[in-house]
């Protein structure tokens, strides 16, 4: 039989490249992208145990990332830089000026509001699924995310019209 710690690994090999990618959409950097997922995987093992009883571990870390996104970014500490150097090679993975221009735009908004766009349409979680996520009614989330979403217009100006035409 295998350990608890085991199943915890494969589960962690398993959903990181999720989360990372969440994270990144959700910090707009890599240094913090990889911070929160460790965060989250931490809290996740902490808790391994007593989470046999979730029908969905993957997204249940989703919403432990999400959570704590939000909790990073009301301590005073969060836009603690980890270097000061450019990376030795840039990450090319999809088209350059859209992820730079949806990372500024996303980085305008209030930590709540990224947390419900990016789970609302990056993680292509329904209403009801982000509002439990985030501990929230589902009118709020509504809400929040029509107010986001009209924040992201302002954000992007006329640019908003490049990104749907992608």
């Amino acid at each position: 039989m295998r350990s608890t710690t085991d199943d915890f690994e494969e589960f962690a090999r398993a959903c990181t490249p999720h989360l990372y990618r969440t994270a990144w959409l959700l910090t707009g950097d890599r240094h913090h992208a990889e911070d929160l997922v460790q965060e989250t995987l931490a809290k996740m093992f902490r808790a391994w145990r007593g989470l046999q009883r979730i029908r969905n571990p993957p997204s249940y870390a989703q919403t432990v990332l999400a959570r704590t996104f939000i909790s990073q970014r009301r301590r005073r500490s969060w836009t603690e830089q980890p270097t000061s150097r450019l990376p030795e090679r840039a990450e090319r993975l999809g088209d350059a000026d859209l992820r730079v221009a949806l990372q500024k735009a996303l980085a305008e908004l209030a930590p709540l509001d990224r947390a419900v766009l990016v789970l609302r349409f990056f993680e292509d979680r329904s209403v009801e699924q982000v509002a439990l996520d985030l501990g929230r009614k589902t009118g709020a989330i509504r809400t929040r995310t029509s107010r986001a979403l009209d924040r992201l217009r302002v954000v992007l100006g006329d640019g908003a019209v490049d990104l749907i035409a992608l």
